[in-house]
């Protein structure tokens, strides 16, 4: 393989086709199923895939072929297949993307939108450019680079879905609807994870699985001066309050549900301590002023956001906007709850304790109705094989000019975990060029250019290596 061919033609394409696909792909209002209910009728996720799909079919990589598969009614996947060039290596690869998006979450900086893409600094803004629109146009520019360059690869499948944000509901059936068609996997690239700056090689070591549901209080059929009511009707707020501390210590944050919990694998404390040493800190986060974090120890703190379960309160029901509010004992209190959990928990076995919890023995007699319940499993990483760490050491040098380092990460990639079970010998390489303020889920979201580029080529590398392997 020509390595200067290979990066010329990877920043020559994102310089043009790559990053005007991109570009056109910011501007479609692609929302994940659970913000928008209707996306069947309104048609956007397809409008993505179509728009993808009509870019990877025009690439000059031969034999590929980009084909979407819809089950009914099921939000559609994106394939490309592209059959193996000069490989011994009889094993499929499979590189995973996501092409829903989430909503604007807010207003955005002047001249800038969620979906009016803009170049601006070595960074593309606009909503789905770095959560997760890239990941398709950086998979077949690594491919093309790769024939240009005379490189060889074993069959290599890019899949990308479209329910990710939202929990990937579906992935499941399609990975059994597929299973036959991708044969043996036994390469997993996932470009979905931000790291802890843009100047090296970040792979996630661990991927939090999570649990999420609505749970409502209801108390009254209907609201009720607070003078007449209060004091005989239980506040719906209070009984919930008291719910919610049979699953979590409000002192100190810490879940009280066993189920939840898990022991850390050995390693796990030293990598992050050495990621800490190196640079590799909690996310820097819009944190008020006089606010102090959970702990001093960054340590942790890391190991709060990726070993640990937490819960966050993500949204209500229930309680009016404070100009609104009257002298009112509320009917009903309705929170969505959402639970990160350790890499290695049992999911849905967490949210069957999360939901026994909550509905027995319910203070005062107070109806709780549970909705929209979820659960998805994490990932912990197989050990490496040396050809791959071989290939990671030589990209990092000739690439980046540092050495790569891996990290356990706070989010939830629904894929990794699905892919783990399945496939339990499999190398993963789960990347990505996001960093530090990419904003990924809030304003302003934007995709380093340059490291991009760099994960591109480095892509390239490992599916080089990956196609003579052992």
């Amino acid at each position: 393989m020509d390595s200067r061919v290979l990066r010329e033609r990877v920043r020559q394409v994102w310089a043009g086709d790559a990053l005007g696909g991109l570009s056109e792909f910011v501007t479609i209002p692609a929302l994940s199923p659970a913000f928008d209910q209707a996306w069947a009728a309104n048609r956007q996720l397809h409008a993505a895939v179509e728009l993808v799909r009509a870019w990877l079919a025009e690439r000059p990589i031969a034999g590929a072929r980009a084909e979407v598969v819809e089950l009914p009614g099921r939000t559609p996947v994106l394939l490309l297949d592209v059959p193996a060039r000069d490989a011994t290596n009889p094993e499929t690869a499979v590189v995973y993307g996501h092409l829903d998006k989430q909503p604007p979450a807010g207003e955005w900086s002047p001249g800038l939108g969620p979906w009016t893409p803009v170049v601006k600094d070595e960074r593309l803004y606009g909503r789905g450019a770095g959560d997760d629109g890239y990941a398709a146009y950086a998979a077949a520019v690594a491919l093309e680079a790769l024939h240009a360059a005379g490189g060889r690869h074993a069959r290599t499948v890019v899949l990308l879905e479209t329910g990710e944000e939202s929990g990937s509901p579906d992935l499941p059936a399609y990975l059994d609807e597929l299973a036959g068609r991708l044969g043996p996997v036994g390469l997993v690239i996932c470009l979905d994870i931000a790291g802890a700056d843009h100047e090296r090689l970040w792979l996630a070591s661990s991927v939090r699985g999570i649990a999420f549901l609505d749970v409502t209080v209801r108390v009254l059929t209907s609201g009720v001066h607070s003078g007449h009511g209060s004091g005989i009707v239980p506040s719906s707020f209070r009984v919930l309050r008291q719910l919610l501390d049979r699953i979590e210590d409000a002192r100190s944050g810490r879940i009280l549900l066993p189920e939840l919990e898990t022991a850390l694998p050995d390693g796990a404390a030293d990598e992050i301590r050495t990621g800490v040493a190196e640079g590799f800190l909690t996310p820097r986060l819009p944190v008020a002023d006089g606010v102090r974090l959970v702990s001093d120890d960054p340590v942790e703190l890391v190991l709060n956001n990726t070993w640990r379960p937490t819960l966050s309160v993500t949204g209500a029901d229930g309680l009016p906007p404070l100009l609104d509010a009257g002298n009112v004992l509320r009917p009903y209190t309705g929170l969505k709850l959402s639970f990160r959990l350790p890499p290695t928990v049992d999911a849905p076995a967490a949210l069957a304790a999360v939901e026994k919890a909550l509905t027995a023995d319910v203070p005062s007699g107070a109806q709780v109705e549970l909705a929209r319940a979820e659960a998805a499993d994490g990932w912990s990483t197989t050990p490496r094989a040396a050809w791959l760490t071989s290939a990671l050491d030589e990209a990092s040098a000739e690439v980046f000019g540092a050495p790569w380092r891996s990290i356990p990460l706070g989010g939830t990639i629904p894929f990794l975990g699905l892919f783990g079970r399945a496939y339990p010998d499999a190398q993963f390489v789960v990347t990505g060029p996001r960093g530090p303020g990419n904003n990924a889920h809030v304003p302003d979201e934007w995709l380093h250019l340059q490291q991009t580029e760099r994960v591109t080529e480095t892509v390239a590398r490992i599916l080089h290596a990956h196609a003579t392997a052992r």
